[in-house]
């Protein structure tokens, strides 16, 4: 159940990174960020895809690890960008909230994952 409410959770934050990636390439004529973000944001919900049909439980962790990875830049992203005054306070709190969510929800599975496999 916890890798379908991920795979969910991923996949929107996913939409909105891409609404966002329009936005700073049409509103704030931004495009090196935005490339940025759009891809690691993009490849979180990728990667847990990837994991539910991983061959082992170690390639499903690995998957996964890479996935954590992606959104912890992904959170760099956003946060160089709210420095660099190219999103609003607002816009940016609600993305670390979703991206935070993502990060907790792929490290409990990834401990979970690790435990099973002791």
């Amino acid at each position: 159940m916890r890798e379908n409410i991920l795979k969910d959770k991923s996949f929107g934050f996913a939409i909105r990174i891409i609404e966002l990636f329009k936005y700073l390439k049409v509103n704030q004529q931004e495009y090196v960020l935005s490339k940025q973000i759009l891809r690691s944001g993009t490849a979180i919900g990728a990667s847990i895809r990837e994991a539910e049909f991983a061959e082992s439980s170690k390639g499903f962790i690995h998957k996964l690890s890479i996935s954590l990875k992606e959104a912890n830049e992904t959170k760099y992203w956003l946060e160089l960008l709210f420095a660099g005054n190219f999103i609003e306070e607002k816009l940016f709190q609600s993305f670390i909230f979703d991206c935070d969510e993502i990060l907790k929800i792929l490290v409990s599975s990834i401990n979970t994952s690790k435990k099973k496999l002791s």
